[in-house]
């Protein structure tokens, strides 16, 4: 699928989770999903637990992620001293 047709997966609507980038047509934000995936889940449990949501949704929210920090000098990590 497409960059741009895996991002209309994602919406922003300021009437649904104050906003946040959510899975179109439900309350999952881009930021839980990559939670999940952080701490461990798997997409296959993702996607057993939350039956409303495809493999490509996740691929939405990994993509969205991505494109975001493609633009911005937001860095958490410290240098290393060599």
């Amino acid at each position: 699928m497409r960059p741009a047709k895996l991002l209309e997966r994602i919406i922003l609507d300021p009437n649904v989770m104050t906003g946040k980038p959510v899975i179109r047509g439900t309350r999952l934000t881009v930021q839980f999903i990559l939670g999940l995936l952080a701490h461990g889940a798997s997409i296959e449990e993702i996607l057993e637990e939350y039956k409303g949501i495809q493999i490509e949704d996740i691929r939405a929210c990994l993509l969205f992620a991505t494109e975001s920090l493609e633009d911005t000098t937001f860095m958490p990590l410290k240098a290393e001293a060599c």
